[in-house]
């Protein structure tokens, strides 16, 4: 039966990453905490040829908001914040702040503009900017539509949950998610991006122009923030999802708010948790994320029923491992129920 998952998971992975001379990706499938499944393709460094590794080291894009959320929970947790306080307890001269809740910001129903949409980003991309002036970016933007009304993507959100982190608790975000995240769950490898940090097992980033393949368009993290720039690796991933599953971080309470789903104010549901898609793999639920920045792709499957946990990595934002690692998840599903 392994074999057979093995050469599954090969042939749904080689439909996307199909080529070995060119920035690839790393997969896994973990099953009750042990990984059965393990996969590199392609390369870490195409200017050194090096290939990849399952220990290298990838940007997650937006799969940093589960980090964000956890964060702002635990703090709910120690007493410090409500997920129901509005904003305006936190940031005082945010326009609409007292309608907007931290719940809001969490499950993209804010109606705040999503920075990433707004035309003048190109003005920041390359800046250092603090917490703050992040959020004054995008604050004065006129709303997308009144809180509770809509789901819609929305970075801004998670870049204001980060500065609420950082008020909260008097720390960094930075620190705050390597001291009190990281540490805790013995993740040694992962971080908030740097560029200029020399990071062990780092995978470098590409994007494809045309035939060829280029190195990633440098950006300051200082923008994708508390809502797109951590870094980190298969086991830690793995290390991560242990943390979630045990309690490590929130008790049973914090951690179910984490992990439902939540509705409108018409009472329509939205298939959003705090930090995670609330899904499901035909019938069976699921909580899924996926993200992507400059250079890197990644997405994460996780079946609570099964406890399966399916991870992909990419090094090129031109391959995404989206399907990709639904589609092992629906597979390694179908595959390890036949072994009971």
């Amino acid at each position: 039966m392994g074999q057979q998952l093995a050469h599954q998971a090969d042939s749904i992975i080689s439909t996307v990453f199909s080529d070995p001379t060119g920035p690839g990706g790393v997969f896994m499938i973990a099953h009750k905490g042990k990984v059965i499944y393990q996969k590199s393709a392609g390369k870490a460094n195409l200017e050194l040829q090096v290939d990849l590794r399952p220990e290298h080291v990838f940007q997650l894009g937006s799969m940093t908001k589960q980090f964000t959320a956890v964060a702002v929970l635990m703090l709910e947790q120690e007493g410090k914040l409500k997920t129901t306080d509005p904003i305006s307890a936190y940031i005082p001269d945010y326009p609409n702040g007292n309608h907007i809740t931290i719940h809001h910001l969490l499950t993209h129903t804010s109606g705040i503009r999503d920075f990433t949409k707004m035309k003048t980003i190109s003005t920041i991309a390359n800046r250092e900017l603090t917490p703050k002036m992040m959020v004054d970016f995008f604050k004065d933007e006129p709303c997308d539509f009144a809180p509770g009304e809509k789901f819609d993507y929305n970075n801004s959100g998670y870049v204001l949950l980060g500065y609420i982190i950082e008020l909260v608790s008097g720390e960094t975000f930075e620190h705050f998610i390597a001291k009190r995240i990281f540490e805790k769950a013995g993740m040694t490898d992962s971080y908030y991006c740097s560029d200029r940090k020399v990071i062990t097992n780092r995978a470098y980033g590409y994007h494809k122009k045309g035939p060829e393949y280029v190195n990633k368009t440098v950006i300051s993290y200082s923008v994708p923030y508390a809502s797109g720039a951590l870094m980190s690796n298969l086991k830690d991933m793995l290390k991560w999802q242990h943390a979630l599953n045990t309690n490590l971080l929130l008790n049973k309470e914090e951690s179910e708010k984490a992990f439902r789903a939540y509705q409108l104010n018409n009472g329509t549901p939205i298939s959003y948790g705090y930090g995670w898609h609330i899904r499901d793999i035909n019938g069976t639920p699921d909580r899924e994320h996926g993200g992507s920045i400059f250079g890197y792709k990644s997405m994460g499957v996780y079946i609570p029923g099964e406890d399966i946990y399916v991870l992909a990595l990419s090094n090129c934002d031109c391959n995404s491992p989206t399907k990709v690692a639904q589609d092992i998840a629906g597979m390694a599903l179908r595959t390890l129920r036949k072994q009971k």
